[in-house]
């Protein structure tokens, strides 16, 4: 039979598998980070298997963010599971005029507008989202406690949304969020006591730069 109790113990935050700067990492924090970091470098390999690496990330993250207190990033995951399955099935489905010579989705760029738009969305959801979060501990408070920077939070998550909606439409535009996404984790992490995430942000921002570069050249050549 399985023991749930031994699991969950074995996936805590408190559950320290070594210690950076006196902050202790957990399995859980180290499990997450080695399957986001894989995630976006196959992602930046234009690589299919990116989804299916991303739907173990969600999960990861659900739990890590919970124990965490940042709700407005738990509540994000599984909208992003979502976002990921859409992403999965757009990349390998393209639409008439729309694929490359491997008969998948092809690489474009949103127009000036919409990148407008995009912008104006994210600071707008950020506000309306972050002041929500912040009744969470007065409408269920055996489940919530006080959040952590919710409005900082709630920017990440209005980011990372948009980042995501973007990767699934194969926007080139798409990096550039991933970017702004991974300068104000590296605030919000470290704010919230955890060491090793905001060191893997810097990371996720080396892993950006290259993605970017490597779509710009595969759009340039295809446009």
């Amino acid at each position: 039979m399985v023991d749930f109790v031994k699991i969950m113990d074995f996936f805590s935050v408190e559950n320290t598998l070594f210690t950076i700067g006196g902050q202790g990492v957990s399995f859980l924090e180290t499990f997450s980070v080695t399957a986001g970091l894989l995630c976006v470098f196959l992602a930046t390999r234009v690589k299919v298997a990116n989804f299916w690496v991303g739907y173990l990330y969600n999960i990861l993250l659900f739990w890590l963010f919970y124990q965490k207190g940042l709700y407005s990033s738990m509540l994000l995951q599984p909208v992003s599971f979502i976002i990921n399955f859409y992403g999965h099935y757009r990349w390998t489905h393209p639409g008439k005029g729309e694929e490359n010579e491997n008969r998948q989705l092809r690489i474009t760029l949103l127009s000036t507008v919409k990148r407008l738009g995009y912008i104006g969305l994210m600071f707008v959801f950020a506000a309306i989202w972050g002041l929500s979060m912040k009744f969470l501990p007065d409408i269920a408070p055996d489940l919530f406690r006080e959040p952590s920077r919710p409005f900082l939070d709630a920017f990440v998550t209005g980011a990372i949304l948009i980042a995501q909606y973007l990767s699934a439409q194969k926007k080139l535009e798409c990096w550039a969020a991933w970017f702004v996404v991974n300068v104000t984790n590296v605030t919000l992490y470290l704010l919230a006591g955890m060491v090793f995430l905001p060191m893997v942000s810097a990371a996720y921002l080396v892993l950006a730069v290259f993605g970017s570069t490597s779509w710009y050249k595969q759009w340039k050549m295809r446009k």
